[in-house]
């Protein structure tokens, strides 16, 4: 902890960001964090934390005050802090941005819309007959995982172990806090895996996206193979995970909010706007890391060049001086300025592409399954430092 801070924190507060009861329900932390410490040395994560939206946008929009170039998860891996999008500053950053979004852009989005449409009615029918379902192990992860495998053009015979350790990937152990053995192994798994299918691809090259990684050329210049690879390896994991674990949440809030679920059952055009009202309100990606690259003072606070900050994108989104009324859930709001994708130059890449994929699938989860509740009152998270979905979420028809 910097020697400044010990007597100007009040101690009786604290934010444990491994912590489960913070997994549970962050908000009202991050409340007392936004109007008390909006500055504030977390000791569990041996981090500040950044709450209010405009701290954690400027924060965004300003890499040369705040670098991505140690890593950008609240517990980074081996070896890939400054060879990825999401890890790296321009200009290096630029480039591989440039070159990743030439790839992907050579997929139109209407691409994803019959083969996600294709893949929530068969995962549908296989629920009917069933009162009581898992959304995010039978549904949501289901046609996430044939999404992701769809786009890369990879073989389904281990769809499981994928998923599995993409999973993992994004856990923390809340009791040693921090990646244990089996999560980095995990990584490694994915790493193999990622480079296994790029030699494949390279020499059997196709109409998929991981071709048009290995081919994609601005003013003669390729990615190279590692940067394919943690391209990839990165991508399976927020792929898988992150629209996943959204998928997840915004059935919790469909869940929760019977009246938002019936005025968009009765009319599927405001559902483009619950799902960005659900990115607000509930997004799956809470916090990420940046490291402060000189010594500045915030909020009375003295930060020390390469300090590690934690962005809390889901307190920055109930910051009521930006979205008033932040704690209801408004499907009407149109919350333009939300973080639920991130901002700055690390804006999500994928962000049209999961808003579709969202709306498709939701749209045929709704018209299948207009009624249900959900089962258990209390629910399970992942337990991970970055991001917050349920593990399972069972809901009943009717």
């Amino acid at each position: 902890m910097p020697e400044t801070d010990a007597s100007t924190l009040e101690r009786t507060f604290r934010f444990d960001p491994y912590s489960p009861q913070i997994d549970a329900d962050p908000f009202p932390a991050y409340k007392v964090l936004r109007e008390e410490y909006p500055c504030f040395w977390s000791e569990e994560a041996g981090m500040w934390v950044l709450s209010r939206y405009d701290d954690v946008l400027f924060a965004l929009q300003n890499w040369k005050l705040y670098s991505s170039a140690k890593g950008n998860l609240v517990d980074e891996f081996p070896g890939r802090a400054g060879a990825t999008l999401g890890s790296s500053d321009p200009p290096r950053h630029d480039r591989l941005r440039a070159l990743i979004q030439s790839a992907m852009t050579k997929r139109a989005l209407d691409h994803v819309i019959e083969p996600a449409r294709a893949s929530a009615r068969a995962h549908l029918a296989a629920l009917e007959g069933k009162d009581v379902f898992d959304f995010v192990n039978d549904f949501g992860s289901k046609v996430t995982v044939d999404l992701l495998f769809y786009l890369f053009n990879m073989p389904k015979d281990n769809a499981d172990e994928v998923r599995d350790n993409a999973v993992l990937m994004v856990q923390t152990d809340p009791v040693t806090r921090q990646k244990t053995e089996k999560h980095l192994a995990a990584f490694r798994w994915m790493a193999d895996y990622a480079e296994r299918l790029v030699q494949e691809r390279k020499a059997n090259p196709g109409d998929d996206l991981l071709s048009n990684f290995i081919t994609a050329e601005i003013d003669g210049e390729k990615l190279l193979d590692r940067e394919v690879q943690l391209t990839v390896t990165t991508l399976i994991m927020a792929g898988i995970e992150s629209l996943s674990g959204f998928m997840g949440m915004f059935a919790l809030n469909m869940a929760d909010f019977a009246d938002a679920r019936r005025a968009i059952t009765a009319d599927f055009s405001l559902l483009p706007d619950a799902i960005e009202e659900s990115l607000r309100f509930n997004t799956s990606a809470q916090r990420f890391k940046r490291t402060v690259v000189e010594d500045m003072e915030l909020h009375g606070q003295q930060l020390k060049a390469g300090d590690p900050v934690i962005l809390a994108y889901g307190s920055a989104n109930r910051d009521e001086t930006i979205f008033p009324n932040a704690d209801v859930y408004d499907i009407t709001r149109r919350p333009k300025r939300h973080l639920g994708f991130g901002g700055g130059v690390h804006s999500c890449l994928g962000s049209m592409l999961a808003r579709v994929a969202c709306q498709v699938v939701f749209e045929e989860f709704l018209r299948a399954v207009p009624e249900f509740t959900r089962v258990d009152e209390t629910l399970n998270w992942v337990p991970s430092s970055n991001f917050r979905s349920p593990t399972v979420l069972r809901l009943r028809r009717g």
